[in-house]
């Protein structure tokens, strides 16, 4: 881990989604070096499947070191906002770092995203990340240590990026297009970056998504809090920055990463990111064309022009069969499925051969695009503890 120096003593950050995972981590990684902490979040009472509230997670900082103020804030409300900026500056004295962390995901294409959804990811996302480093940055221009740090991925206009989740991918970059401007645009005045993992990180929300046994592939969020860290302990210079947690921290020295693991002994094999893969309790449709455990994040692919490669390659049964997992009590076959299919996947024969005996996971399938998956991509999560169940069972 990386040793805490005591830069962050004294400092005051404002840390959206503070209430447990990535946020909450970060706010502990400063509250060792006696910082104050406000943790601007909407969980005021217990949530009946993600654990913590925002007076949890302050208790923790102050155990921690740090001192707290919690703060109900949905950061689509401009009013809530505004008002917990105020409480900070009225209890601490000023702002020196934001953390833009809060975040909302919904992996789903253009026709299976509701509004609603595209207006969650983009309220919360992008216009939360916008108005909250609006009201900050006045407080900030009065600091001797300014800080803005989104929870944000490098602008890469690789088109796999967006083909499956273009909403997702537009909330996301906007938080990203914030650094690229307003780092220009305060340059000199405020250091303003984006950190984003390597791997994917083990929360409440990837348990929710990736359903039991995910953990087990991610890395915990210790090592977004000491890359946060080592980017915050930085002058205000270093500023426009695109950063993955596991280049920061290899320049400040640190060499064994097998220590944020959830499952210590696990090394990536791959640089291809990962969006998990699912489908239980839902149709599944097949399209034959004739390392290591841990999930690459999302958008740092090196090499788009390889996965389409991969893509290309074509297997010696050529044809489509479905599996329908919803359907009464469920059926198989060749041919296009009797209802209309929620995802629909494509590979080659012999690579889902291997996938079903277990010798490909599904996951590691999707990252070196021997996969390709098409609908809700939401749906695709489950699909390594299907093919685990079918591969253990006794035909």
């Amino acid at each position: 881990m990386l040793q805490n120096t005591g830069k962050l003593a004294g400092c005051t950050l404002f840390i959206t989604g503070a209430s447990r995972g990535i946020g909450k981590a970060i706010a502990l990684k400063a509250a060792k070096d006696g910082a104050n902490i406000v943790i601007a979040a909407k969980t005021a009472e217990p949530h009946p499947k993600l654990p913590g509230t925002i007076y949890t997670a302050a208790q923790e900082v102050e155990a921690a070191g740090g001192k707290a103020l919690a703060c109900v804030v949905d950061i689509r409300d401009e009013k809530q906002v505004g008002e917990a900026v105020q409480k900070a500056v009225d209890r601490f004295g000023g702002i020196d770092i934001l953390v833009n962390n809060a975040s909302a995901i919904s992996l789903t294409g253009t026709l299976e995203t509701p509004i609603k959804k595209v207006d969650l990811m983009l309220g919360i996302n992008l216009r939360g990340t916008y108005m909250t480093s609006k009201m900050v940055i006045p407080h900030l221009l009065k600091s001797r240590r300014p800080h803005i740090l989104n929870l944000s991925p490098p602008l890469n206009l690789n088109p796999t990026w967006f083909k499956n989740h273009t909403a997702y991918t537009m909330a996301k970059y906007g938080m990203s297009m914030c650094v690229l401007g307003m780092a220009e645009e305060f340059r000199g005045q405020i250091a303003i970056n984006a950190l984003w993992p390597k791997t994917a990180i083990q929360t409440a929300a990837m348990d929710m998504l990736g359903g039991e046994g995910i953990a087990k592939q991610c890395r915990t969020a210790d090592i977004i809090a000491d890359a946060a860290y080592a980017i915050l302990s930085q002058p205000k210079d270093y500023t426009g920055h695109f950063l993955v947690d596991e280049d920061i921290l290899k320049e400040h020295g640190v060499c064994d990463f097998d220590q944020y693991a959830v499952q210590p002994g696990d090394l990536m094999q791959t640089q291809q990111p990962s969006v998990p893969s699912q489908s239980c309790g839902s149709m599944m449709v097949f399209d034959w064309s004739p390392g290591h455990p841990l999930l690459p994040d999302f958008f740092l692919d090196e090499a788009p022009e390889t996965l389409v490669k991969q893509m290309e390659q074509h297997g010696e049964h050529a044809g489509v069969w479905f599996l329908d997992l919803k359907s009464g009590s469920g059926s198989a076959g060749q041919g296009q499925p009797p209802v209309k299919a929620d995802v629909v996947m494509a590979m080659d024969s012999a690579d889902f051969s291997k996938m079903f005996l277990g010798q490909l996971k599904p996951t590691m399938a999707f990252m070196s695009g021997k996969l390709r998956i098409k609908g809700d991509m939401t749906l695709a999560i489950k699909l390594e503890k299907l093919m685990s169940h079918m591969s253990k069972a006794k035909l």
